[in-house]
């Protein structure tokens, strides 16, 4: 089975995964070769819905998978500025340093 359908909104299993919190499936998915950094069809990404759902572990585990903070738009730091997340602001600054 693939692990990267498309839905009609251009969500791959990944994104649904992510952004409701299933560590374990994310998990299993990205390392069955899910990209990490794939955005649905209006440029947003797993680690971006993470991050907008405030899912902290997600926030954690993705760009440990290779989740690209810059990625995507809005990316996904551009969504914890806009919710005023200084936890994910200060993780995803370390990671660029």
């Amino acid at each position: 089975m693939p692990v990267d359908p498309i839905d009609g909104k251009g969500d791959t299993l990944l994104m649904p995964a992510a952004y409701y919190g299933h560590a374990e499936t994310v998990r299993r998915l990205v390392t069955s070769g899910a990209d990490p950094n794939r955005a649905d069809y209006r440029g947003r990404t797993p680690l971006a819905g993470a991050v907008f759902e405030q899912e902290s572990a997600m926030v954690r585990a993705l760009p440990d998978a290779g989740a690209d903070p810059p990625a995507g738009r809005p990316s996904a730091m551009e969504t914890a500025r806009m919710l005023a997340n200084e936890q994910f602001i200060q993780r995803f600054a370390q990671s660029d340093s």
